[in-house]
């Protein structure tokens, strides 16, 4: 028998270390030569490390949420034959999930629904409470009974029930429906709980480790760096929700069209004006880069937190091949597929709460870039036009800005811009 160190291997240029994730081993488990043993995350990416030998392990580096240094112990595996420490494995190619993704406020689900973050925790049923008689008998002797005082139609429902009523505790002089109910709801000691009364449910500690801390450090990080400013304006997109379900009518089988295309392709239209907005910050170097291609993320809710797949060059793209891409990616992300290159290198950022809508939203800018988007729910209501009062389909849309390199005059005048757009779609397909 021989010990093999497993040695946690350079996996990504510039990477000192990396977080335990998850072991798909434990200590005393047989494992195989390339069976996955734990799930590292980096800076960049989550990647899957794969035992280099077959032999029981013995030793594991740490928990969930610990770092391990580039060329530390990551396994010791119990081996048979002679052996020695092992050198580190082969640099590991594949990522499967980016941390560089803002979680604006909890404002997106992005591209998807929103998601609780914790794990449900069943509650525990409360113990079956002692019987206790109707509060008329208290005081009274064996031999004397109180009347139960009680409707015709509650005593009939009690009947049908089975239920005697001497054991429903009324709220007030006599027993009511609602006292009936509290009865089946809650057993004989029940006393009166107003609608709605939930069971309590136990407290629960999660730690915040992978993708949900990363989540957290870049947020704060973008919080403290960035002085924010948030500008929002109302659109009508009347006219562009009709062109909208007219190209829908004759899409054939290409997929179908969201708002989403649609604004990405008022952005990159509108972008050549304001290059300030379409850059990243190097605050240390104190260099603003303001970037001739259009590389936008889509902040996109997954099982393992908000992350930002990228839609690069989107300028150069029509309406339906941004729908394919944006399909594309977001359940390449969800799937835990997506590579480490479509998980990063964003230039703006654009993040939607989709079907959750909402009024308004704050976004936090996903640090370097300096700017992001995000539009609203669409509502219908009235407003004037000239002096008829018409139905019209209108949506807010938000931009978040970091004040160090955009005006507030700049941001205001980009999305006017847009907004003259998506208010006259037919310029959307001008040549």
């Amino acid at each position: 028998m021989a010990l093999f160190t497993f040695k946690l291997p350079d996996i990504g240029e510039g990477i000192a270390q990396a977080e335990i994730v998850g072991w798909h081993v434990q200590v005393g488990d047989r494992v195989e030569e390339d069976q996955p043993i734990a799930d590292m995350m980096t800076d960049k990416a989550t990647v899957e490390m794969e035992s280099p030998v077959a032999g029981t392990v013995v030793r594991l580096a740490g928990e969930p949420g610990d770092q391990v240094s580039i060329g530390s112990m990551l396994v010791e595996i119990e081996t048979e034959g002679e052996g020695a420490v092992a050198a580190p494995a082969p640099s590991v190619e594949t990522a499967e999930a980016s941390i560089d993704a803002p979680l604006p406020s909890r404002e997106g689900p992005g591209v998807g629904g929103e998601q609780s973050e914790l794990p449900a925790v069943e509650p525990e049923a409360p113990a079956s409470p002692v019987p206790t008689p109707n509060p008329s008998l208290e005081g009274r002797g064996p031999d004397v009974a109180a009347p139960i005082l009680a409707s015709p139609a509650v005593r009939a429902r009690a009947r049908e029930l089975g239920v005697d009523l001497a054991l429903v505790k009324p709220n007030g002089d006599h027993i009511r429906h609602a006292d009936l109910d509290a009865y089946l709801l809650y057993g004989a000691g029940q006393g009166y709980r107003p609608a709605g009364r939930v069971a309590p449910r136990a407290d629960e500690q999660v730690k915040v480790i992978g993708m949900r801390r990363r989540i957290a450090e870049n947020m704060a990080a973008s919080k403290r760096n960035i002085p924010h400013f948030t500008y929002v304006e109302e659109i009508d997109v009347t006219a562009l929700e009709e062109a909208r379900a007219q190209l829908n009518a004759h899409r054939g089988d290409r997929p179908k069209l969201t708002m989403l295309p649609l604004l990405i392709v008022a952005i990159c239209r509108t972008l050549p004006d304001f290059p300030m907005l379409n850059a990243r910050y190097d605050d240390e170097a104190g260099v603003v880069t303001r970037h001739g291609a259009v590389h936008l993320g889509m902040a996109t809710q997954t099982d393992a937190g908000l992350m930002v797949p990228v839609i690069r060059d989107a300028q150069d793209r029509n309406v339906w091949q941004l729908a394919t891409e944006i399909r594309r990616l977001a359940d390449a992300a969800r799937s835990g597929k997506a590579t480490s290159a479509e998980l990063s290198g964003s230039t703006l950022t654009l993040t939607s709460l989709g079907p959750l809508g909402g009024i308004a939203t704050t976004p936090v800018i996903n640090r370097p870039e300096v700017a992001i988007i995000g539009p609203n729910r669409v509502i219908e209501r009235p407003m004037f036009r000239g002096e008829e009062i018409v139905a019209a389909k209108l949506m807010n849309l938000s931009i978040s800005c970091d004040h160090r390199v955009v005006d507030g005059w700049d941001a205001a005048s980009f999305v006017q811009a847009v907004r003259k757009l998506l208010e006259t779609p037919v310029l959307l397909f001008e040549g």
